[in-house]
């Protein structure tokens, strides 16, 4: 019956009349207006002490040792922590944040880059006629909303094809997806619609013609997941909250309640993991919101609690961006075994995940290689037989670990959470879990609310619906034409500038190096393919980043985006922070071994550099093949296993010959078999082999 009527409320708007077509489209008009209306009112009311330069982060770790004890101090920057971090601080509460690692390194870095109510969820909601469900996905598509509005420069609408095969899926379908815009109500992005056959191929050339019966499109958002994230827990730093990542809590501090005699948490032992100076944060509530790591904290607090969370892995590829239409992605609705498949553009690139298997709980997941074949399967189901998908196009992979939850309250512990929760220890440890990355806006103020309530904290109410995060502010679809002419800065460049830092590229491009060139003037690239410039190295580090990792992986996507690229970026970017942080030879030959590893585990590296051409013989004796391997070796000097154009540079630079960079990648993509971007030893050897010459 409550889903019923739900369904019903979703149609009846106002006072019981149904809402016609033009008068629905003022309605919105309505709605968005007193929405804007609110956020400058809210906006108009909060402080803002560091709106012209953020605190560095000695002044943040300084700060966090103010011997005047915090309202809230919490404890994880990912989104959901981040967002309760700004919450907080916007409702004039004395506001901490600690994360061990860097900001959205963990599950809110390696996300699917959707912004989404999920159809899926809905499909469930209305076959099982499930009212919980059925709210999910209703709070989720306001959300869905919010953070469009409030970060338009890091997030936009994205039509999303779903293919269909079979004609009777076609009115299936095309009920489930108009039921989706239907529970958006004033907050649908775009109307869906259905696509004939022809005019589907012409949307998605891609894919693949026969049974095609045609295809329905609707609307979800997307959005830069770790550049998001960085943008709340940068608002959150404006607003005068003292926030600082690589700063670990060693155990919760307690004291004894005089009236009940029962212990509280009152804040936490923290260390600064770069330095390794410890310090104590005193609070009167501790937030944990540590996603994959709710459990760890939980038992910091209770030794005996039973775990709630239960990991689950999401591994994502990357392939080149030929792979899928700049504007449009595809969704496969029913995989092989039953799951669900996305298959999206992203960053000039192609992102395709995610599966969904048990793990382990990890800060340092890898992606398998039988996830990221069964994703590459199930592309090829879906795309035209013109289309070769090969393994050697992975460009990047990654695993995500999705912190699932049992709700600790619920008599039936073994069954999985399909929402959030919010749960509060006996100690008054308040612990926030599950949920999804739409959604943290949301969980953050519900959590919120329960920690005034549970700690008789003094506070207003919450603020942070329709308030501009990082950059917002400022930004226009045209921004980037300012900082071409004002700059003179190149148009993809600019463009990448406007998109990444919005009302803040302008500070950016401040700091962008002249290239001695006749055009651009300024803005030396990191490395030739990708918009990626020296200027933002210097800039990440004033967004707290502390280490190479940081710069590419969460400040810019290059590590995401193709691991060997961002393996040519590494000694420059170690250069430039090096100068910048003043690090020792040993800490800039740690920081380039610690990022190489981290693409060679957790970027899909390895699993790109174990896919060698294994068919193929190699006709060399003895003395040939370690002849072979001693010239291959002058160039790979690390021992990496495989040779990079800029290993080969610097041996051409050593006897003073110059190639061309662009010719440079021609040569090496002849001798690159499995076209993976790099030339491994088997390679080498084969090629040599195959021609009768080497590269020496």
């Amino acid at each position: 019956m409550a889903f019923r009527k739900a369904l019903k409320q979703t149609v009846i708007i106002g006072g019981g009349s149904l809402v016609t077509v033009f008068g629905l489209s003022q309605l919105i008009e309505y709605k968005k207006t007193q929405a804007r209306l609110a956020r400058v009112a809210a906006e108009a009311e909060l402080r803002v002490p560091f709106a012209d330069e953020l605190p560095t982060r000695q002044a943040q770790l300084a700060a966090l040792q103010d011997p005047e004890e915090f309202d809230v101090l919490v404890v994880g920057g990912g989104a959901t922590g981040a967002g309760c971090a700004l919450d907080a601080v916007t409702r004039n509460l004395k506001t901490a944040l600690v994360e061990r690692n860097d900001f959205s390194s963990g599950t809110s870095s390696r996300s699917t880059k959707l912004i989404h109510g999920g159809v899926r969820y809905l499909q469930k909601a209305i076959m099982q006629l499930d009212y919980e469900q059925y709210m999910m996905v209703k709070e989720a598509l306001h959300e869905r909303a919010n953070l469009l509005e409030i970060a338009p420069h890091l997030s936009a609408p994205l039509p999303i094809m779903l293919p269909v095969y079979k004609w009777w899926q076609l009115p299936y379908y095309w009920a489930g997806i108009k039921m989706y815009d239907l529970v958006a109500g004033v907050h649908n992005l775009k109307s869906s619609y259905v696509l004939s056959k022809n005019k589907a191929l012409e949307h998605f050339p891609m894919l693949k013609k026969d049974k095609l019966v045609g295809a329905i499109v609707y609307y979800d958002g997307q959005h830069n997941d770790a550049r998001m994230n960085l943008a709340i827990a940068l608002s959150s730093a404006r607003y005068g909250a003292a926030i600082a990542n690589y700063t670990e809590v060693v155990r919760l501090l307690k004291t004894t309640d005089p009236q009940t005699g029962e212990e509280k948490v009152c804040g936490a032992r923290c260390r600064d993991v770069i330095t390794g100076q410890e310090f104590d944060v005193k609070a009167k509530c501790v937030i944990n919101a540590t996603g994959p790591f709710t459990d760890s904290l939980r038992k910091m607090d209770n030794q005996e609690t039973k775990n709630i969370c239960q990991p689950s892995a999401g591994v994502h590829i990357v392939i080149p961006g030929y792979y899928s239409p700049d504007n449009m992605g595809l969704l496969d609705p029913s995989t092989s075994d039953g799951r669900v498949i996305f298959f999206l553009p992203w960053e000039k690139m192609t992102i395709a995940g995610t599966t969904d298997s048990p793990t382990s709980v990890t800060a340092h997941p890898i992606p398998g290689e039988d996830d990221i074949n069964f994703i590459l399967r199930e592309i090829r189901n879906y795309l035209s037989p013109d289309v070769e998908v090969r393994r050697g196009d992975v460009l990047a992979a990654w695993s995500g670990i999705r912190p699932l939850v049992t709700d600790p309250n619920s008599k039936d512990t073994q069954s999985i959470c399909r929402n959030h929760i919010v749960s509060i220890s006996d100690s008054g440890l308040v612990t926030i879990a599950g949920g999804k990355w739409t959604t943290y806006r949301s969980m953050a103020e519900e959590t919120l609310d329960a920690a005034v309530k549970t700690h008789c904290l003094s506070a207003g109410p919450c603020k942070t619906v329709g308030l501009m995060l990082e950059g917002a502010k400022g930004w226009t679809p045209t921004l980037y034409i300012r900082l071409v002419q004002d700059y003179g800065l190149e148009n993809e460049v600019a463009q990448h500038l406007a998109s990444t830092y919005g009302g803040k590229a302008f500070d950016v491009a401040k700091m962008a190096q002249v290239t001695g060139q006749r055009w651009p003037i300024v803005g030396k690239r990191l490395v030739s393919e990708f918009p990626y410039i020296e200027g933002e190295v210097l800039y990440a580090i004033k967004e707290y980043a502390c280490t190479a990792i940081d710069v590419i992986a969460r400040r810019t996507r290059l590590g995401f985006l193709n691991v060997q690229a961002a393996d040519e970026a590494l000694p420059r970017i170690v250069q430039i922070m090096g100068k910048e942080l003043e690090w020792s030879e040993e800490q800039r030959t740690a920081e380039l071994e610690a990022a190489r590893k981290f693409l060679y585990q957790e970027m899909g590296y390895r699993s790109r550099s174990e896919q060698l051409t294994k068919t193929s013989e190699i006709n060399l004796d003895n003395q040939e093949v370690a002849r072979y391997k001693k010239r291959f070796h002058k160039f790979d000097k690390e021992s990496k296993g495989f040779i990079t154009t800029v290993d080969v540079q610097q041996v051409l630079e050593s006897i003073n010959v110059h190639i061309d960079e662009n010719a440079l990648h021609e040569i090496l993509n002849e001798v690159d078999l499995n076209k993976n971007g790099q030339v491994e030893i088997d390679e080498f050897m084969q090629f040599t082999c195959d021609k009768g010459e080497s590269l020496s």
